[in-house]
């Protein structure tokens, strides 16, 4: 047990029978041990590499070992700062604001340590809101609107704007005043919304729920039903924020701009962040003392995103993202026009989808591109394969990974779609 980590075999089932005695029982991990990365690639304790096509989940946007996002953490560790409180002032977290004020067009930002915290403060903003309005004499009430298979985070807010019944069910009663629509039905939408209601939740890109893009229509008239009595509109780009989708934020490829945005994942380059940004407006609601938290906005995250959001625009990722998301998409459409086993293929930029017929047939495919291909990337929404890279994931890396999915395509097509008795355990085995 002293070794856990090392490099050798017993290493991970040490590390294996540790977790499963000590951990919450919260994961179903993957029998993988990794023990360093390197650009879009993660090495194994048995020296295997892997395309990482997940990225920690969306969150290491600039992959491992960059060296922007390596300096940053040294300069900072080297002052001998790494946390202050809010009770004072340090070096970034106003120039980080700036940074991202700019790239969001929002007026103001609450910085935190996770999403699904940056949501809570969200939910929160929008009930102080409508009570601040109230006081002013305004008619609105307390109740959200929220969509089907929307994901927003973990927390008893979150969760309770979070559609899926796993996800709320173990934990009832969650924050009341929560009502779903069906997904871009404007008319639905129009015959929900009243006075009633302070907020409307929107992923203009969900992910959790399967990578189903807002239309235009149901984007447009969720902003004009705002307008019209002062409800907020908060969207979500935990994970489609910060470059992912080709634009800083997913709701700028549609020219609307919400009241209030959350963003995390990406931002600090791995280390735990996250942003709540609001307009002046929305921000009027909240005074000192009303909301806060301990570690967020600490001087080294703050110091970190800082430095990933200046590498972003100096090596012009967004374009890169664009250029490369655009020909992996038209890549994996190609390869559903040779494979009926493919449903769909959605997304925009480096947040794909690929929509598989059956949930077993995704889950097979899941398995051995990460077992037999060694390519990394994970399933959603039963049926969905979904594809969050690094920005930095080259043509080259694109070609792998569909050549890799033909193969085993055909595989499975020639075997008369029979199932699959790869078993994952025997990658330590």
């Amino acid at each position: 047990m002293d070794q856990l980590g090392g490099a050798t075999h017993m290493n991970f089932v040490a590390t294996e029978a540790a977790e499963q005695k000590l951990l919450l029982r919260t994961y179903d991990r993957h029998p993988i041990l990794f023990t360093r990365g390197e650009g879009v690639y993660l090495f194994d304790d048995q020296g295997n590499r892997y395309l990482d096509l997940l990225s920690g989940i969306g969150v290491c946007g600039l992959g491992y070992n960059h060296p922007v996002i390596n300096k940053a953490i040294v300069d900072q560790t080297a002052t001998g700062l790494l946390h202050t409180s809010n009770l004072f002032f340090h070096d970034h977290t106003a120039s980080l604001a700036v940074k991202l004020i700019e790239i969001t067009g929002m007026d103001r930002v609450f910085f935190c340590n996770s999403g699904t915290e940056a949501w809570e403060a969200a939910l929160k903003l929008a009930r102080a809101h409508a009570g601040l309005l109230r006081k002013e004499g305004k008619t609105i009430g307390t109740r959200m609107l929220a969509m089907e298979h929307s994901f927003h985070g973990r927390t008893m807010g979150s969760v309770a704007t979070t559609h899926k019944q796993k996800y709320r069910e173990p934990f009832h009663p969650v924050m009341p005043g929560v009502e779903f629509l069906p997904f871009n039905d404007v008319e639905a939408l129009r015959s929900a919304f009243s006075q009633d209601i302070c907020a409307i939740c929107i992923e203009p890109l969900q992910g959790e729920g399967g990578i189903h893009p807002v239309s235009q229509e149901f984007f447009a008239a969720a902003r004009a039903l705002c307008d019209s009595t002062g409800a907020l509109l908060v969207a979500d780009e935990i994970q489609s924020g910060m470059g992912r989708t080709g634009k800083w934020c997913a709701y700028q490829h549609y020219g609307i701009q919400p009241d209030v945005t959350t963003l995390a994942k990406p931002v600090a380059g791995g280390l735990p962040m996250g942003a709540m940004l609001c307009t002046e407006e929305a921000a009027r609601a909240i005074t000192p003392g009303m909301h806060g938290t301990t570690f967020g906005g600490g001087p080294l995250a703050c110091a970190v995103a800082s430095a990933v959001i200046d590498e972003i625009k100096q090596s012009d990722l967004l374009g890169h993202v664009a250029e490369v998301g655009s020909y992996f998409v038209s890549q994996l459409r190609e390869l559903a026009a040779k494979h009926a086993a493919i449903a769909e293929v959605r997304g925009t930029g480096l947040m794909l989808g690929v929509d598989m017929h059956s949930s077993d047939l995704a889950g097979e495919m899941q398995q051995r591109m990460m077992f037999e291909k060694r390519i990394l990337l994970n399933r959603t929404s039963e049926t969905v394969l979904r594809f969050l890279p690094p920005f930095l994931i080259t043509r080259q890396e694109v070609d792998f990974t569909i050549t890799a999915l033909d193969e085993l395509l055909k595989e499975y097509e020639e075997n008369g779609a029979k199932q699959n008795t790869f078993a994952g355990e025997a990658v330590h085995g």
